[in-house]
């Protein structure tokens, strides 16, 4: 990945972007801002300014790509702002820096590390991440809650279902989908898996897990690590190698699936990466693509959905893969389901992978706004697509009083199909 000068001077300042922008919003400030940014890696690139010195600025940066949807002119900022990370670690970065991000970045997406942390921080009663960590990544404070410890203790045995390897196609095959565990999603959301198997299988699909798949790559890559994210990349390659669609239901990693042409452009993998991201569909997109079976109308039955839902719109999901409609088509189907519009929907909510962990004040406006945008809606319960989006909004919820529920799509499409059944005396298990 190499800053490209003409990707850069493709921005004309026109500061359209702006207002799509979190830290520009939180901060008023230019240089928080993309075009901001772009204007200090132009200054590194003609000598004028250092890394050192651009760095506290891109750090800032939620890479939400709210900015590439608003911009008129077509500036890959995504491009940008990774190949701008990867110089910062590269020449900014101490070597004890870049130890510890990369070994915080380690500990999330690998499944065992990640539930042994979690069971450790129960077992010492900590709430939330140590302070002493925080500063070790060079955060002033720590404001992240714990995941609840009792989610990543009972995924053991529901990682068991996941070693069957295959489950058939209900009625006629359309295909074969294989599907993308991940890493957060595997060990707090394995509900999320279990109904995107449901529906999947439901619409004719066979759905394949590959055993040895891997972690998709979509942290490092973000955080300035390209070549980590090639390794992971290559794992994947394999793993899915005989299915007719790679579907992901976490917005984050579906949007790095796709963009693996990029992430190995000019070299000898190219072409696999290209053909690989033609198959990814986040669940979503692929279900409104081939069309799904719509639940009847027996909403008095569906006990376990909320009926009036907002939906928030996870950043790499609208703005990394242009999918909008998809989620909030499948909502409307489903009856008894009132959808009510946030404001700024598709504003990020700070979590940003890890950013809510590096950057805690901007992370926490971010939520702030989030969490008085859904509150207004006077909505009973709330759809995210992303495990990242969901963790966070739901301890900004839990800090304002407010619990409400926090679904993925896929889960409440599979909760209406259970109400179906259930009211013909037969419960699917």
């Amino acid at each position: 990945m190499h800053l490209e000068r003409r990707d850069l001077q493709k921005c004309i300042h026109c500061g359209l972007c702006l207002q799509a922008c979190p830290t520009f919003v939180a901060t008023g400030q230019e240089a928080e801002s993309p075009r901001g940014r772009i204007y200090l890696m132009r200054a590194v690139l003609d000598g004028r300014l250092r890394w050192e010195q651009a760095a506290p600025h891109l750090d800032a940066c939620m890479g939400c790509l709210g900015c590439q949807t608003a911009c008129p002119s077509g500036v890959p900022y995504a491009r940008l702002i990774e190949a701008a990370r990867a110089q910062v670690e590269r020449d900014a970065r101490s070597p004890l820096q870049r130890w510890f991000r990369q070994l915080a970045i380690r500990n999330f997406t690998t499944p065992w590390r990640l539930r042994g942390l979690l069971r450790m921080a129960h077992l010492l009663h900590l709430k939330r991440t140590p302070r002493w960590f925080a500063r070790l990544l060079g955060a002033p404070e720590s404001v992240v809650w714990l995941p609840r410890s009792d989610w990543s203790e009972r995924t053991d045995t529901l990682d068991m279902s996941f070693k069957m390897h295959k489950v058939p196609a209900e009625g006629e095959l359309r295909g074969r989908a294989g599907l993308l565990l991940g890493c957060v999603m595997r060990v707090l959301f394995p509900q999320v898996h279990r109904a995107t198997i449901e529906v999947l299988t439901r619409c004719g699909l066979e759905v394949v897990i590959p055993r040895r798949q891997g972690c998709c790559g979509a942290l490092w890559v973000h955080n300035g690590y390209p070549q980590h994210a090639r390794q992971l990349a290559r794992q994947l390659f394999n793993a899915f190698r005989e299915v007719d669609y790679i579907v992901v239901n976490a917005a984050g990693c579906g949007s790095t699936m796709k963009e693996y042409p990029l992430l190995f452009e000019g070299m000898r993998e190219q072409r696999q990466a290209c053909e690989f991201s033609r198959r990814v569909r986040d669940v979503n997109e692929l279900l409104i693509e081939l069309g799904y079976p719509h639940p009847p109308s027996l909403a008095h039955r569906m006990e376990k959905v909320r009926r009036r839902l907002t939906y928030h719109d996870a950043c790499h999901l609208v703005h990394g893969q242009g999918i909008r409609e998809q989620p909030r088509a499948l909502l409307r189907q489903i009856p008894g389901v009132e959808l009510v519009e946030m404001e700024g929907a598709e504003m990020c909510c700070g979590s940003a992978g890890i950013y809510n962990l590096l950057q805690p004040k901007l992370a926490s406006a971010a939520l702030k706004r989030k969490v008085e945008a859904i509150l207004a809606t006077g909505a009973e319960a709330v759809v995210s697509a992303n495990p990242g989006c969901t963790l966070w909004i739901a301890q900004g919820l839990a800090e304002a009083g407010r619990p409400l529920p926090i679904y993925h799509p896929v889960e409440i499409l599979a909760h209406a199909y259970r109400s179906s059944l259930s009211d013909h005396g037969s419960v699917r298990a």
